[in-house]
């Protein structure tokens, strides 16, 4: 899985012109799901995200997750975070797994979410949508399964 999390002020999606989700402070999360990857793994990758230390304390200090500021997550899937341009100038989209596949992880990923305590608005799966946001700090961080399963140090 892939994800782009940005913090946000505020964020809302919209799909046939009428807004289907939004949220105040909390994490936009653009999800992509490539081939292979599980319910399990998602689980893990939806408490990865939820726990991001990356809101401000008293201090001024990235401190804080979601549940310490009572934020929330609007997640939107996004086969397109697996969008490979090293080609020709029109992206392959190999990588991504096809919706099937993908919807039941996208879903894994909410649900996981959501048992976590944390209020998770969605975008409609597989939908042309429209992304609004306020980008706070602007805080944008890009996360990877393959990524976090490789040691930080070699």
């Amino acid at each position: 899985m892939r994800a782009v999390v940005q913090r946000v002020c505020r964020a809302e999606v919209r799909a046939g012109g009428k807004t289907v989700a939004a949220i105040d402070r909390g994490l936009l999360v653009l999800l992509g799901v490539t081939h292979g990857d599980t319910a399990e793994s998602a689980r893990a990758f939806a408490q990865r995200v939820a726990g991001l230390r990356v809101f401000d304390d008293s201090d001024g200090r990235m401190n804080l997750d979601l549940a310490a500021v009572g934020g929330a997550i609007l997640c939107v899937s996004q086969f397109t975070l697996y969008g490979d341009v090293r080609r020709g100038r029109r992206p392959s989209f190999e990588a991504a797994a096809p919706g099937p596949a993908a919807l039941p992880v996208y879903r894994a990923f909410v649900e996981a979410v959501r048992g976590l305590g944390i209020p998770c608005e969605e975008g409609v799966f597989g939908a042309e949508m429209e992304v609004e946001l306020v980008n706070d700090g602007p805080v944008t961080l890009i996360l990877d399964t393959n990524d976090l399963a490789r040691p930080r140090r070699a």
